[in-house]
């Protein structure tokens, strides 16, 4: 008898922080894929709905793909498009299946529910209450009861950048096919530390987060079935954000205890190395402009769209310029307007532009900054390009209409939808060959290394401004648990909360 699988994506990591709206449309270009498009999609691809869907082919299975649903970061998901993607694939579960591949992000904050995977998991559940339900996780994931008790094997990347998307999912699908066949019995243990780590302290090649996921990983090699831990989306403003845990093991839930326990307190004993120290942005800029060889990536990371940023402040772009930096390109300022500008004006054409600046950051206390600059339109192309490195290989990015201005030391990409620039194509795409400028902005904080670590000479955050910063001082926070480090220097490790539900 031929089994039949569910296997569908739904992706948002929400910073409750941002004024980036987050409605259906920003799930897809140009629309939401669903159906066999899904298939055709994402067959073959360095993801986890890829790894799905070839244990899927591999196993023989009937395949049914609902929903392939994947937003840049942005602020809380509008209630219909929640709604619209948890219906698609409540839907499919009900219309009969044997086994469920969910290919999720673990951050969703929705305007009707605050654990947005937790509430689709939860339904799902009481849907189908015996259904195997393997999940994949990034390593931003702020884990949940309801995540967690509602599925039978989960496990997240172990890669900042997130090059192991695709391993990360056929792993999770592999533990539950194998306990369709009977050959493993999964457990799951789960825990926390209250640690609101800083996205900038969670690379997989830096400390703290290296050793742990390396601890981890020998957990596997010991026979647990999967180890994962994560670090947690700091700017969701919501009770369970922060550092979390999940072992998977064979039918010994001691064992998987134990490790996870392990694993949590290791990171708690580093949980100081899990902040972001921040510099001057003159000074970063002055110190960058001593450098003779590049390419020299200076990251904008307080404006870093994979966060949630709004992708159009200019405040490090503003001091490249005021420092006389030359040979600049960069990635890239999200105006749709100023690239209908440039396509009205034409290549080759010299132009004027009120650049950036478009959106306010009222979580901040932010105007929008525009910078006024002048030069000449090198390119307007329809902003798509097929990724090419690892992380998320064989997909292609839509950067919506896309233009470049030149004016003279730096080269702006100006781009009409949030673009993370972690695949050199972002630049390649639009004529800029990175390998040979001096200096490349990027608005990023670690998924730049994907694409971009390889051709680097030097590395330099610049603090600007943004939703995205790593400064806690900036924001507000109402719905965390409380205390956490480093908002409340002095938490315990085990601090006696009170349940978020009786609050």
């Amino acid at each position: 008898m031929t089994r039949r699988v569910v296997a569908a994506m739904m992706e948002h990591e929400t910073n409750t922080f941002s004024p980036v709206p987050t409605p259906l449309a920003r799930f897809g270009a140009p629309e939401v894929p669903t159906g066999e498009e899904v298939y055709r999609l994402f067959k073959g691809t360095g993801t986890g709905l890829g790894a799905f869907l070839d244990i899927a082919d591999e196993e023989g299975m009937e395949i049914l793909t609902p929903i392939a649903a994947n937003a840049a970061p942005s602020g809380p998901v509008h209630a219909e498009a929640y709604r619209t993607i948890c219906d698609a694939i409540c839907e499919a579960v009900a219309s009969g299946c044997d086994l469920c591949f969910l290919d999720l992000h673990g951050a969703m904050v929705a305007e009707s529910a605050e654990d947005g995977e937790g509430a689709l998991l939860e339904r799902i559940r009481s849907i189908a209450p015996d259904l195997p339900i393997a999940v994949s996780l990034d390593l931003h994931a702020n884990l949940t009861e309801k995540i967690v008790s509602n599925c039978s094997a989960l496990v997240g990347y172990k890669t900042y950048p997130h090059v192991d998307m695709y391993e990360a999912g056929a792993h999770a699908g592999r533990i539950v096919v194998r306990a369709l066949e009977g050959e493993v019995r999964p457990v799951m243990a789960w825990g926390n530390r209250p640690i609101l780590a800083q996205t900038l302290r969670m690379g997989h090649e830096d400390e703290p987060m290296g050793p742990l996921i390396e601890a981890a990983r020998e957990a596997e090699r010991g026979g647990l079935l999967a180890a994962s831990v994560f670090g947690g989306f700091p700017l969701a403003d919501f009770w369970h954000a922060g550092l979390s845990v999940v072992t998977v093991a064979d039918g010994d839930r001691t064992r998987a205890e134990t490790v996870c326990e392990g694993l949590l307190d290791a990171a708690w004993a580093e949980r100081r190395e899990f902040v972001f120290d921040s510099r001057p942005l003159e000074e970063t800029i002055a110190h960058a402009g001593t450098l003779s060889e590049g390419p020299v990536i200076l990251l904008d990371h307080a404006d870093n769209s994979a966060s949630g940023g709004t992708q159009d402040t200019v405040a490090v772009l503003r001091e490249v310029i005021r420092q006389g930096l030359r040979d600049v390109a960069m990635f890239g300022i999200c105006d749709p307007q100023a690239v209908e500008a440039m396509e009205r004006a034409g290549v080759g054409e010299r132009i004027t532009l009120e650049l950036g600046g478009k959106v306010d950051m009222p979580a901040i206390g932010r105007k929008g900054e525009p910078l006024t600059l002048t030069g000449r339109v090198r390119a307007v192309t329809d902003g798509e390009f097929v990724v090419t490195v690892p992380m998320g290989r064989g997909t292609t990015t839509h950067m919506g209409k896309t233009a470049v201005l030149d004016t003279g030391n730096v080269q702006v990409v100006v781009v009409s939808r949030h673009t993370e620039p972690y695949d050199p194509g972002c630049f390649r795409s639009v004529g800029i060959e990175p390998t040979e400028r001096r200096y490349l902005i990027l608005k990023s904080r670690i998924h730049y290394r994907a694409g971009f670590r390889a051709m680097a000479r030097a590395e330099i955050p610049c603090t600007g401004v943004g939703v995205t910063s790593s400064d806690n001082s900036l924001f507000e926070f109402r719905q965390v648990r409380r205390p956490i480090f480093p908002l409340d220097p002095d938490t315990p490790a085990r601090p006696n909360y009170e349940a978020p539900g009786s609050r």
